[in-house]
């Protein structure tokens, strides 16, 4: 059972490690499928995440749940149940994040336990949603502070890359 559940925490870790860095970070300066899923201020977030199938708001959760699925292929061979337990627990977590749109509070005692554990609360993710610079990290938020900082590296690379086709 604990190998289970080391598996599982290496699958999120991980998984949120690459998802953070490698799409969701790197999206927000190279792309626009995020943010305009995620960030649009013309949309209702209320209907477009919790009602509807919009197909850009799937496509933008598969490659964000993409790198989670990669490092489960990779865990499969040490933890089955603990690559299948990682997953469905990434999946709540992406549920239960998106609460605060309909009123939701965390309670005070759990949210003394996500601090303690770097958990991401639907309030601390609800802030990502309006202030697209902060609130990095799908499930952990010791990856905000990295997260920032490679935000601005790739800003600054964008910026060198439209001033040398100049």
């Amino acid at each position: 059972m604990l190998k289970g559940i080391a598996i599982a925490w290496l699958l999120l870790f991980f998984g949120d490690f690459l998802s953070t860095f490698f799409y969701h970070v790197p999206e927000h300066v190279f792309g626009s499928l995020h943010l305009k899923t995620h960030h649009s201020w013309k949309k209702d977030f209320h209907h477009y995440a919790i009602q509807t199938f919009n197909q850009q708001v799937l496509l933008d959760g598969i490659l964000g749940a993409l790198p989670y699925l990669l490092v489960g292929v990779v865990l499969w061979i040490f933890s089955p149940i603990g690559v299948i337990c990682g997953l469905l627990f990434g999946q709540f977590h992406v549920w239960w994040r998106h609460t605060s749109i309909l009123g939701w509070e965390t309670p005070k005692p759990v949210n003394f336990l996500c601090q303690v554990l770097f958990i991401t609360t639907p309030e601390r993710h609800w802030l990502h949603h309006e202030k697209t610079n902060a609130g990095f990290g799908d499930i952990f938020t010791f990856f905000e502070q990295p997260a920032k900082i490679w935000l601005s590296w790739l800003r600054l690379i964008r910026i060198n890359l439209r001033y040398s086709r100049i």
